[in-house]
Parts: structure tokens; C-alpha cells; sequence
């Protein structure tokens, strides 16, 4: 669970506090059938809440954020309801998803990421730094072999794997040069080559 929905989540209990402090002493002669309906309407609540916050990762989960590619030299990657733009790339044939950054220099693996591609992240040589919103923190530099968005493979792709916890892997400017322009129209990012 992220920062913003550990506040979200915090927020929504306060607030159930107190309206269930105002129901308690507004309705005190009939209390026995008063927490039974607040007992029902709290765990409708709370399914609601979860419901709510598990949204983005079902979508996620049903493909609605895969880039699309037409054969005029162009991928289109849809936003999601998040509002960020993720696209799976097919990384040595292995499919991996990516946060499109256009604020982070390189192609970064997520620790969880290297290891289903093959790499031990423990015997990995951490000689590299990157400054992140959440610090400093270690990396080490890889090349993969092959790495294919849409109809667009690349070979020899330099990227590093964070020695940190990450989300997501970041597909950062390294990748996003190797096209000709980058353009976001509405909720689309286009690339083209």
C-alpha cells in the first residue's frame, strides 16, 4: 500500500469516528439496534474502501494499460486511471511492466523485475548511484539483450537494477531517446520511429 493510500485510508477512519461518535450520543436510548446498524453500514464501508484502492492493480491486471502498435511507425501506451502511462515490454522475452518517467535518466529494474529476468540482485555489483525522491540509493549496471515495445526491438539496451525496493520499473530517458519524437496527445503517449 502506497503513501497515498495509507493517508486516504487514515482520513476515511477518522472520519468514520466521528460520525459514528455523533450517532453513539444522538441515539443513546437505542443503542443495542443503533451498533447494529452501524456494525452493517461499517463493513459496507470498508468493503467499499478496499474495493476502491484494489481498482488501479485489477486494471492493471486486465491489460488495460498495454501499448498498442500500428505498422506506420508508431506505439501508442494508453494512461491508466492512475494517471500514469505504463507499458509491458517484452525484456529478453520475458514480459515486464513499466512506469513511462521522463524524469529518470535510465531503463531502472525493480529488484522483483531482475530476478524474473535471471539476475541474483545479492551478487550484482552495486558500483552506481541514482538520487531519487525517497534518497540516495545503489545500482548496478546491466545490459539487456533484447527489448522489444510494440513492433520496435532493441538490442544492447544499458540499464541498472535498484539495490532499493521499487514499485515498478522505471522506463526512463535512455529508452525514451532511441525514438524519433515522443508526443502525449490526450491520455495517449506516442512514440515514433
Amino acid at each position: 500500500m502506497g503513501e497515498h493510500e495509507v493517508g486516504r485510508l487514515i482520513y476515511l477512519m477518522l472520519l468514520g469516528v466521528v460520525l459514528l461518535s455523533y450517532l453513539l450520543v444522538s441515539n443513546r436510548a437505542r443503542l443495542g439496534a443503533m451498533l447494529r446498524g452501524a456494525l452493517l453500514w461499517g463493513l459496507i464501508f470498508l468493503g467499499v474502501a478496499v474495493g476502491a484502492m484494489l481498482w488501479q492493480d485489477v486494471r492493471g491486471d486486465m491489460g488495460l494499460t498495454r501499448a498498442v502498435s500500428f505498422g506506420d511507425g508508431r506505439v501508442e501506451v494508453p494512461r491508466d486511471g492512475s494517471g500514469h502511462f505504463f507499458a509491458t515490454l517484452q525484456v529478453q522475452g520475458v514480459p515486464v511492466r513499466f512506469i513511462v518517467d521522463t524524469g529518470a535518466t535510465d531503463v531502472v529494474l525493480a529488484r522483483s523485475d531482475a530476478l524474473r529476468l535471471g539476475l541474483d540482485p545479492d551478487h550484482l555489483v552495486y558500483s552506481g548511484q541514482a538520487r531519487t525522491a525517497n534518497g540516495t540509493v545503489r545500482t548496478a549496471r546491466i545490459t539487456l539483450d533484447e527489448v522489444t515495445l510494440g513492433d520496435f526491438t532493441d538490442r544492447g539496451l544499458r540499464a541498472w537494477v535498484n539495490e532499493g525496493e521499487m514499485d515498478y520499473s522505471l522506463l526512463g530517458m535512455g529508452y525514451l531517446e532511441r525514438f524519433e519524437r515522443v508526443e502525449i496527445s490526450r491520455d495517449r503517449l506516442i512514440l515514433f520511429r
